[in-house]
C-alpha cells in the first residue's frame, strides 16, 4: 500500500530534541497515512538507544560514520523506495519530507501540508513558516537562490539596510510579510516536503554538500524541471536551529563551502572572470585557509 508521506529525520548528537521531535510527529492528527525514518549518523549520545526504547515503530538506521546531512537524507530516501531519477520504487511515499529533529509540529501540522500539496499539483515543494524559541520567524524558511547578485546584497548590507526592497531583500525574502503565502526560490531542509515525481524526475540530493546548500540545490534542480516551491506561512511549526550544527567545528566552513560549491554548480559558466575572482576572494575570506584547498580542487559535483 502505498503511504501518502516519508518522513526522514536525519539526527546527530540531538537526542533530547529528536525525542521531542518524534514526540510531536507521532501525535500528528488527521486522515493520512505515514512512515518515520530517522538515520542516525554515527551519534554518541545514546540517540539510537533513546529511539529503540521508545519509538520501535520508527524505521532506524544507525549509520557507522557521520557523511554529513545530504547523506543521510538519502539514505532515508532510499529506505522509502527512491533511488535515484528515473528509478523509484511503485510503493513509495506519495511525498517526502525533511525534517529536523530539532522541530516541533503541531497535530495538524503533516495533515495541512499534505492536503496543500493534493489541492496545488502545480507544487514541487511546500514549506510551513518557521519560528525560533524566541517566537521571531527563522528567516532561511523562505529563501531567494544565492546567485552572485543576490549574495552581494545580503553579504554587504544592502539587505539589512534596505529589507522590503524586492531587488535587495531576495535572500530572505524579506520584502513579503512573514504570514503571506509566496511563491518561493527555496525553503529550508529542517521542514521540506517533495513531491514524489519531483524526486522521479531529478534525483536524490548532492552529497559533495556535507551540510548547508543541499537544499536550495534540490529546490534548483526542481524549479528547472518545471515545479513551483511555496512558503506556507498558515502552517507554523517551532524549530529550535542549529542543535546540532553548534556543536560541530566544521559548521562555519561548511556553510562557505556549500556557497562554493552552489555557485560552482549553477552560476559559473554565466559569471564573468573579473566577478568570478571577486566571489572566489570573498569566499576566501570568510572560509580562512581551507578554502584554499576547495578552490584549487574542486569537489562540487555537476552531473546533476
Amino acid at each position: 500500500m502505498q503511504l501518502d508521506l516519508g518522513i526522514i529525520i536525519v539526527n546527530w548528537n540531538t537526542r533530547d530534541y529528536l525525542q521531542k521531535c518524534l514526540e510531536t510527529v507521532f501525535a500528528s492528527e488527521g486522515d493520512f497515512t505515514y512512515k518515520v525514518v530517522v538515520v542516525d549518523n554515527a551519534s554518541s549520545d545514546g540517540s539510537v538507544e533513546m529511539v529503540r526504547e521508545h519509538f520501535p515503530q520508527v524505521h532506524l538506521i544507525a549509520s557507522e560514520v557521520n557523511g554529513g546531512y545530504p547523506y543521510g537524507n538519502n539514505v532515508g530516501l532510499r529506505a522509502l523506495g527512491f533511488r535515484d531519477a528515473g528509478d523509484v520504487d511503485d510503493d513509495a511515499p506519495r511525498y517526502a519530507l525533511l525534517l529536523n529533529p530539532d522541530t516541533e509540529l503541531p497535530p495538524d501540522a503533516l495533515y495541512r501540508m499534505v492536503k496543500l500539496m493534493d489541492e496545488r499539483p502545480e507544487l514541487g515543494i511546500a514549506g510551513p513558516k518557521l519560528v525560533l524559541e524566541d517566537g521571531s520567524l527563522d528567516k532561511a524558511c523562505r529563501r531567494g537562490f544565492p546567485t552572485p547578485a543576490v549574495s552581494f546584497y545580503h553579504f554587504v548590507g544592502l539587505a539589512k539596510l534596505f529589507p522590503q526592497n524586492e531587488r535587495f531583500g531576495r535572500y530572505n525574502m524579506t520584502f513579503a510579510d512573514p504570514d503571506q503565502e509566496i511563491e518561493v526560490d527555496s525553503v529550508v531542509g529542517a521542514y521540506m516536503q517533495v513531491r514524489r515525481e519531483c524526486i522521479e524526475a531529478v534525483g536524490l540530493l548532492d552529497e559533495t554538500f556535507f551540510m548547508y546548500g543541499e537544499d536550495l540545490d534540490w529546490a534548483y534542480r526542481i524549479k528547472a524541471a518545471g515545479w513551483k516551491v511555496l512558503y506556507h506561512p498558515q502552517v507554523v511549526v517551532r524549530h529550535v536551529k542549529r542543535a546540532a550544527s553548534r556543536k560541530s567545528k566544521k559548521a562555519q566552513f561548511e556553510f562557505w563551502r556549500a556557497m562554493l560549491i552552489f555557485y560552482r554548480k549553477h552560476f559559473r559558466k554565466t559569471t564573468p572572470l573579473w566577478i568570478h575572482t571577486l566571489i572566489l576572494l570573498a569566499l576566501l575570506a570568510k572560509g580562512g585557509p581551507r578554502m584554499m584547498q576547495e578552490i584549487r580542487h574542486p569537489t562540487a559535483s555537476l552531473s546533476r
